[in-house]
């Protein structure tokens, strides 16, 4: 086999460029496979070295049905990157994995994708070939018993790929025309308002806990007596929680009505918004 069609064929097994690939085979006296578990050692150190930056860009990718959906943050140095085809055809291939995963990481990192390597190995081949950092942030699956799924995407680079992703999972035994423009709305209001949990009590201790403390230190030096200033505290606290929590947050196409104003107003009796996920690129 000729020199060409030997970097040519590790070229394509490898997706490393033509100075990696013409050097390795150098090293390897010919050798293909020599070669390509030159470049794989080689890729692991550059990518090792890359894993102290920051990888602050990225996408968020989507995938599945109204049953099962499931969501996944990949992350990247630049906006160039995340826009890359490259790197795309990446996330969407593992994104598609993951949904079979349940977003189970582990299992996820030892999944084969399609070339035969593991996912692990194809990032740390994807980040010797880019030359950014590439990590797998948050990723969760939506599969509630009698609930349907329902997707919204923001800032949309292709299909299924984003930088905001929101799925809402609801249950309704019944069948009612008015579910799927209702469970299209409120994934758009979640994108929108970006509540913190599904109820007040659902927000997480340490983040009510910061938030005491913020106002505690707003209040210390105002002057009001103990009494009134824990009024005021109670009053700000509760404030934040519903603010904060998705049934009682302002609708956005209604700002007068709550949204759980807005499910009673739909008159299904079964309708229960089982739970949500907003994931944003930089949040």
């Amino acid at each position: 086999m000729k020199d060409v069609e030997k970097i040519k064929k590790l070229r394509q097994s490898t997706g490393a460029g033509f100075k990696d690939c013409n050097a390795a085979l150098k090293e390897a006296n010919g050798d293909i496979d020599k070669a390509a578990e030159i470049l794989r050692v080689k890729g692991i150190a550059k990518a090792t070295k890359k894993m102290a930056r920051d990888a602050k860009e990225g996408v968020i990718v989507v995938t599945g049905d109204t049953v099962k959906t499931s969501l996944i943050e990949v992350n990247c140095e630049t906006d160039f990157v995340a826009k890359n085809d490259d790197f795309v055809n990446f996330v969407k291939e593992l994104s598609e994995i993951n949904n079979n995963c349940s977003s189970d990481l582990a299992k996820l990192n030892n999944s084969k994708m399609k070339n035969n390597k593991t996912v692990e190995e194809n990032i740390v081949a994807l980040i010797a070939k880019i030359g950014e950092k590439i990590t797998i942030g948050k990723l969760k699956t939506l599969e509630n018993v009698n609930s349907k799924n329902f997707i919204y995407q923001h800032s949309v680079i292709k299909e299924n790929v984003s930088k905001l992703g929101v799925v809402v999972s609801i249950e309704v035994l019944e069948k009612n025309d008015k579910l799927d423009a209702f469970g299209k709305q409120l994934s758009m209001h979640i994108a929108a308002s970006n509540p913190l949990a599904l109820n007040s009590d659902d927000i997480k201790k340490d983040i009510i806990n910061k938030e005491l403390e913020l106002i505690s230190e707003e209040l210390k030096n105002s002057g009001k007596p103990v009494e009134i200033a824990k009024k005021i505290s109670l009053g700000k606290i509760n404030k934040f929680k519903e603010e904060n929590s998705l049934m009682t947050q302002d609708w956005v196409m209604e700002p007068k009505k709550k949204v759980k104003d807005i499910i009673k107003e739909l008159n299904i009796p079964s309708l229960k918004v089982k739970e949500f996920v907003r994931l944003k690129i930089g949040e």
